[in-house]
C-alpha cells in the first residue's frame, strides 16, 4: 500500500469514527442521559423477551435523570409494594453502569407504578402539612423509600414548610416539622 493510499484511508477511518456535535439545542449530558435509557431500554426489553412477558417501553429524560417507562399489565414486575421495580431499577442501573462505567440515577417505572404512588403521597403531604398547622406537632410519616421521601420532602417544601428524614434504611421517614 502507497503512502497515498494509507493517509486517505486514515483520513476515512477517521471520517467514520468522528462523532457529530451534540444536536442543536441537547447538551452532551442530554445525550448521555439519553443513552443511559437506551441501554437500560434494551436490557429490559431482553428481561421481558426471556420472562415471555409483553410491555412496551418508553425513554425520556427529566429533572436531570433517564427514565423508562414500561407499560404493561403485568403487575407481577412491580411486586408487592414496588419491592421488584425496585430489584428491576437497580438491575436497569447496573446494566448503565457497565456499559458507560459511569453510575446511573435512572428511574424506572413499571405499569405506571410511580406515579400512581406519586399521588398518593402527594395526597398524603398535603394532608400531614394540615396536621402539623392546625397542631403545629411534628408528624412523623410511614416509613418509605428513597424515592418516595423525596416526593413527600417536595410537597413540604413547596407549601413553606420544613421536612426532615429519620431512622435508618429499610425504616427511613420524613417528619413534617412546624414552622420554626
Amino acid at each position: 500500500m502507497s503512502e497515498e493510499t494509507m493517509v486517505e484511508t486514515v483520513e476515512a477511518d477517521a471520517d467514520d469514527t468522528t462523532t457529530e456535535p451534540a444536536e442543536a439545542g441537547r447538551s452532551k449530558r442530554e445525550s448521555a442521559l439519553e443513552n443511559e435509557g437506551e441501554i437500560a431500554a434494551d436490557y429490559l426489553e431482553e428481561l421481558l423477551d426471556i420472562a415471555d412477558l409483553d410491555g412496551d417501553i418508553d425513554t425520556y429524560t427529566e429533572g436531570g435523570r433517564a427514565h423508562v417507562s414500561v407499560l404493561t399489565d403485568a403487575n407481577l414486575l412491580v411486586g408487592k409494594e414496588g419491592e421488584v421495580l425496585e430489584a428491576l431499577q437497580e438491575l436497569a442501573r447496573l446494566a448503565v453502569m457497565t456499559e458507560t462505567g459511569h453510575r446511573s440515577r435512572l428511574m424506572l417505572d413499571i405499569a405506571g407504578h410511580r406515579d400512581k404512588r406519586r399521588t398518593v403521597l402527594q395526597e398524603l403531604a398535603t394532608t400531614a402539612i394540615a396536621e402539623v398547622r392546625e397542631t403545629g406537632e411534628p408528624v412523623r410519616l410511614a416509613p418509605m423509600n428513597p424515592f418516595e421521601r423525596k416526593i413527600v420532602h417536595d410537597a413540604v417544601a413547596a407549601a413553606g414548610l420544613v421536612s426532615e428524614s429519620e431512622g435508618e434504611e429499610p425504616r427511613r421517614r420524613v417528619v413534617v416539622l412546624p414552622q420554626a
